[in-house]
Order: structure tokens, then C-alpha cells, then sequence
């Protein structure tokens, strides 16, 4: 048995107009700093309108988020007593807000706590909107929330089937004035959602489909909102789609070991944002886990329009368009390209390793690497040379 769980979606143009006909009360928006400086939060209150006086604002939320902000913001909520909550931004603007949620609701939990075995009973108190301002992570799709712990320097991978937004904003407004940068990194990340889920462990015929369309809208038009930006409204709408589409795969199925080892990278070196840093681990666990002879790349390749052949063959010519889809956009193929020094990762591999060991994502990957092996992916993927065992 199985099961399929997302929000209730409005997307595409002037969808933002939707808050104006919901039932809220006191409202709760959980961002960032930035995107407060820049109106977003604006936008949103404006869309609420009049209907909605009573509106609170943290916008402390940092990439990454910390336990302790999430701590914090926690206790905001507790004293303002919304019966709604937005998370607007990125994904750590929306996953900050989940983890916000489920302590407001459950005071006498920790963030460590959050569980898909756990009953939490949420909505007692307040339900969940999210809407993302970039086009990546997907979060608003699904009910997976990344912290960090920043006294141990890793990543928790958190989740709840209960902290599924309850509706999902997917505006393409949003997302058109990004800059280049911020949209390849993004955007890389859908492709990686995309890809695990379709050849994972937990992969299934609910969300086989959403990752093989979300994978060609990524190849199609995430070239396009890199070069043309908000002159392209037409790639600026397809790529907010997608990330929602391969969001919804997330949890659905799941991602592996490009995601293990993209969390394990991140939380050390944290000036490298997370769709830029898996994305490098990908074409690697593309080609390490054909090597193990359980793969399911032919499909994927297929639906690319790649040659696909035998699934060794379908790997290796998936990983090498992944490559020049990245060097295409501007992204870092390799761990020394995106600014890591040898010694610093060297210095990091203990523990590395072990963080990858104790990534929940990791027991869906279809070839689980030894601490060996991971030890050698992550020299491999240093100077982005194709895996050979």
C-alpha cells in the first residue's frame, strides 16, 4: 500500500488573487529579509486586503534555517495566534514556516521531533499556505522540511505527511524578475527532484509521469528563464510549474543519494546554496548507481530525447546531458569548479561520510554506497570526473 498527499494548488497568472477569498483572520508570514525589502511581503498583504487587518510578519528566516529560528518564530506564533500561516520564499522560507507550524500547534514538541510516525493532529489551530518566489525547491508541493543544526554542522531531513500545505500559490509574478544566478540554481534543483524520484527505491506509477514532465520542462525552458529572465514569461511560468510538479514527487517517492550527499556538503560548506551543490553530486550517482546494475535510467533518457539503449548506456547519456545542461546555465560541474578547496574537503570527509551514512535519503538510492564508495564519490565528484566503479 501506498499513497498520494499534496496541497490543493492555484497557479498561473494573477493566482496571488486567491488569498483574497479565504477565510482568514490573523495571518502569519513566515520570509526572509530580502524578500521583505523588496515588496513581496507587500504583494501579499495587498492580496489579502481588507478582509484580513490583523497580519504578522517575521522575516527572520535565514537560508538554511536554523533550529534555533525556527525556535524562535515558533514562539512569535504562539503569541500572536494566527489561524493561518504563509510561507513565502524559498524553500527555506517554507520549510521554516512547516517546522513553525507544527511546534505552534504542538508546543511541547522540538523540531527534531517532526515525524511521518508521529500523530501531531494538526490544524487545530491554524492551516498552511506556501508560495514560492523561486523556482526550485518545490516545498510548496510537499510535506519534507530541511534544517540545519548548526551546533553539529548538518542537515536534518524532517517530515510529517501532516505538514502538507494545505494550499500551494504558484504565481508566476513571483518568480519573473529573479536573477540568473539565483534561477539556474534554483532550477538545476527541480531537475535533481525530478531524476531521484523517477529512479529511487520509492518510485511508483503515481509519480513516474510528474518527473518525466517536470525533467523536459527543466531541459526545455530552464536555458530560457537563465538567458531571457522576465522576458520570457513563458519560461518563467514553465519552470514555476515544474518546480511544483517535481515538488509533488517528493515524499510521494522520494529522492537518494544525490540529496544524501547534497545535504552533507551544504551544512559544511554553506556558502554554496543547495540546488547548485547536489546538482554536482548528480551526474556522479547517475553513473555510480547504473554501475550496480539496478537502475532505471532508460526511461528517463528516453523521455529527453537521448539514446537510450541498455540502462548503462541510458545512464551515461543522461549524466552527460545533466553536465552540459549545467555548463549551459553557468553551473558548476565539479566540487574544485564551485569554489571548494582539496583541503578543506579532505579535511571534511570523516565527517562527510558520516553525515551521508545517517541521511535518511540515502536508504532510497537503488545501489547504497559503502562509507568507501561515498568517501570515493565525493573525490570524484571534486574534480567531476565520470564514476568508473
Amino acid at each position: 500500500m501506498w499513497f498520494f498527499k499534496c496541497p490543493e494548488f492555484f497557479f498561473g497568472d494573477n493566482a496571488l488573487s486567491q488569498l483574497a477569498e479565504l477565510p482568514i483572520k490573523r495571518a502569519f508570514i513566515v520570509t526572509d529579509a530580502n524578500l521583505l525589502a523588496l515588496g513581496f511581503v507587500e504583494k501579499v498583504q495587498t492580496a489579502l486586503g481588507t478582509a484580513v487587518p490583523l497580519t504578522h510578519v517575521f522575516a527572520e528566516v535565514e537560508p538554511d534555517p536554523s533550529l534555533e529560528t525556527v525556535q524562535r518564530g515558533a514562539q512569535a506564533m504562539l503569541a500572536w495566534e494566527p489561524d493561518w500561516i504563509i510561507g513565502l520564499g524559498g524553500g527555506s522560507c517554507m520549510d521554516a514556516a512547516k517546522a513553525m507550524w507544527v511546534l505552534y500547534e504542538r508546543p511541547d514538541l522540538s523540531p527534531e521531533d517532526i515525524s511521518p510516525m508521529l500523530d501531531m493532529g494538526l490544524r487545530q489551530k491554524a492551516r498552511l499556505i506556501c508560495i514560492p518566489t523561486t523556482a526550485g525547491t518545490g516545498s510548496e508541493s510537499n510535506y519534507g522540511i530541511v534544517l540545519t543544526d548548526t551546533a553539529e554542522h548538518r542537515k536534518l531531513t524532517l517530515a510529517s505527511r501532516e505538514a502538507t500545505p494545505d494550499i500551494a500559490i504558484v504565481d508566476p509574478a513571483l518568480t519573473a524578475n529573479l536573477p540568473a544566478q539565483i534561477t539556474a540554481d534554483t532550477g538545476i534543483d527541480v531537475l535533481t527532484h525530478a531524476i531521484e524520484a523517477y529512479s529511487c527505491t520509492w518510485a511508483n506509477d503515481y509519480t513516474d509521469g510528474l518527473c518525466l514532465q517536470a525533467a523536459r520542462m527543466v531541459f526545455n525552458y530552464l536555458p530560457r528563464a537563465v538567458k531571457h529572465g522576465a522576458a520570457d514569461p513563458e519560461a518563467r511560468e514553465k519552470m514555476a510549474n515544474a518546480a511544483a510538479i517535481a515538488g509533488m514527487t517528493l515524499g510521494n517517492s522520494e529522492v537518494a543519494l544525490a540529496h544524501a550527499m547534497g545535504h552533507a556538503a551544504g551544512a559544511i560548506f554553506r556558502q554554496i546554496p543547495h540546488g547548485r551543490i547536489t546538482a554536482v553530486f548528480l551526474p556522479a550517482t547517475i553513473e555510480f548507481v547504473a554501475n550496480g546494475d539496478d537502475s532505471r535510467f532508460a526511461d528517463l533518457a528516453m523521455a529527453l530525447g537521448l539514446p537510450n539503449g541498455n540502462e548503462r548506456q541510458a545512464a551515461s547519456n543522461l549524466a552527460t546531458a545533466v553536465r552540459g545542461l549545467m555548463r549551459e546555465i553557468g553551473q558548476p560541474t565539479s566540487l574544485q569548479e564551485a569554489g571548494i578547496l582539496l583541503e578543506d574537503l579532505e579535511a571534511a570527509l570523516p565527517t562527510l561520510c558520516a553525515h551521508v551514512d545517517m541521511d535518511a535519503n540515502l536508504l532510497m538510492s537503488r545501489r547504497i554506497p559503502e562509507t568507501a564508495d561515498i568517501e570515493q564519490l565525493f573525490r570524484y565528484a571534486f574534480t567531476g570526473q565520470e564514476v568508473d566503479f
